[in-house]
């Protein structure tokens, strides 16, 4: 047993270094972004100013106004675990090292898990494929997010499930409760699975009912509560411009609700790579079930296409209860036959390493990311300009370089008038429409008074009057 848990051991450190560095130097390339790395920064340190989680970025840019806290947008009050983190290192690389150790740690109940139902050698390979599984590293490469915490929780929670271990499961729900206000769904899925049990379906429905009755609470409730609107995130207007609307044409023609599963048809190539995880044997289990409703929310939409997609971290949310559903659905029909569980660990083995290439865990041996070039030399000499303690309008991706020490807006569309501008007039940057726009803003700037501070390559720095704020 002490070698089983030693390889796991080196299969969680490898991980978590490999994550803290792939996401680390990507923030010193200045391939972060304000949206949203700088979101998450800005509400964990009000958080551990014992202050609500404002983060003032986005709520200048969305229109809420700069007292806005992120629990008006997401219902993440688990975020508030971090904030003791910023009281050794004030800065957005503080999330990025947590993420990194979370994402990480969460192999140790799935391997658990796995090795009670297959052993140790479909275990060791279970957690080798989620550490090397796309939707981890996608998660990873795209800032900080609060899926952060689901993978360890959903992994927590079915572990304790699988041991009898009620209080644990019970535990495990209510941090997911904490983590989004759609964990409702995930919730409920497991309510689903409840359901396919003789002697747990009051159980289950209880989790179901509970699930949707909090995913209701959070969003029309709790998140209006915090100065956020309940259809902020309404996506789902090929349907019904609301969900009373979308219910009905739901009942009325269930076919064109199902088509939109597939439309556009990238949203099939994304539950084809999430199923292959598993050599499609998560099809084989009841658990799979689990992750119904939250892949259900996303591929419905008709908007956000963000969450539809194999990129960014949204596939993360699900990618526990998949490999879990993979590994019982193995169990139940492998019909006596261990070749066959070694052929299929292999194969499963073989897609996560094969998929490495075509996700950003590969850029980890590209040199460039080791090192600076022309253009991020002149991001670092641009934002170095800025004060400490400045208010200052940043470009989406030299933002979280300002986050750790000045207070932070999006450079947008609308001017904001801060003492300090940092502009990108090199290349097209989030949520300008065009670079030609970019640098009429900066024109624009320069005829209100503001004057250049620095000009090199991609960037100038603005600052308002003679000498700046």
């Amino acid at each position: 047993m002490s070698r089983e848990r030693a390889v796991l051991a080196v299969v969680v450190c490898v991980s978590a270094i490999a994550y803290g560095a792939l996401s680390l130097l990507r923030l010193a390339d200045f391939e972060a972004s304000a949206y949203d790395l700088v979101i998450f920064d800005q509400a964990v340190r009000s958080y551990s100013h014992f202050d609500l989680p404002v983060a003032i970025v986005k709520g200048v840019h969305n229109d809420f106004g700069p007292g806005f806290t992120v629990l008006g947008d997401h219902w993440s009050p688990i975020l508030a675990l971090l904030a003791p983190l910023y009281w050794v290192y004030d800065g957005p690389q503080t999330l990025l090292v947590a993420q990194a150790v979370l994402l990480a740690v969460a192999a140790i109940p799935l391997w658990v898990f796995a090795r009670r139902a297959l052993g140790a050698g479909v275990a060791h390979v279970t957690a080798i494929a989620y550490s090397l599984s796309w939707p981890v590293v996608e998660a990873v490469a795209f800032d900080f997010h609060e899926v952060a915490f689901v993978p360890l929780l959903s992994a927590v929670l079915l572990e304790r499930w699988q041991a009898g271990d009620r209080l644990g499961v019970g535990l495990a729900t209510f941090g997911l409760l904490c983590v989004k206000e759609d964990m409702g769904l995930l919730v409920a899925g497991f309510g689903l699975v409840l359901l396919t049990r003789h002697g747990r379906r009051l159980m289950g429905g209880a989790f179901v009912a509970g699930g949707l009755a909090c995913t209701w609470l959070a969003s029309q409730v709790l998140i209006p509560a915090f100065g956020g609107r309940s259809d902020y995130y309404w996506a789902y207007g090929a349907i019904g411009p609301d969900p009373a609307s979308a219910a009905r044409n739901a009942l009325a023609d269930p076919v064109a609700v199902v088509a939109q599963l597939g439309t556009p048809p990238v949203k099939l190539v994304t539950l084809g790579l999430l199923l292959g995880l598993t050599l499609m044997a998560a099809l084989l289990s009841p658990l799979v079930l689990m992750a119904v409703p939250l892949l259900a929310e996303r591929m419905l939409a008709s908007s956000f296409p963000n969450w539809w997609v194999p990129d960014h971290h949204y596939n993360a949310f699900v990618v526990v209860v998949i490999l879990a559903a993979g590994v019982d659905g193995v169990r139940r029909f492998r019909a006596g036959s261990e070749r066959a569980v070694r052929w299929w660990a292999a194969g499963v083995l073989a897609f996560a390493v094969a998929t490495v290439p075509f996700f950003s865990l590969s850029a980890l041996a590209d040199p460039a990311l080791y090192g600076h070039d022309r253009r991020e030399r002149a991001a670092a000499a641009a934002v170095a300009v800025v004060p400490d303690g400045a208010l200052v309008e940043a470009a989406n991706n030299l933002a979280p370089a300002l986050s750790g020490r000045s207070t932070v807006l999006l450079w947008d569309r609308t001017p904001r008038w801060a003492p300090w501008v940092v502009a990108d007039i090199g290349r097209k940057t989030f949520p300008f429409q065009s670079l030609a726009e970019q640098r009429a803003r900066v024109d624009t700037l320069q005829g209100q008074g503001y004057g250049i501070r620095f000009a090199g390559d991609d960037f100038v720095v603005l600052a308002r009057g003679p000498q700046g704020g």
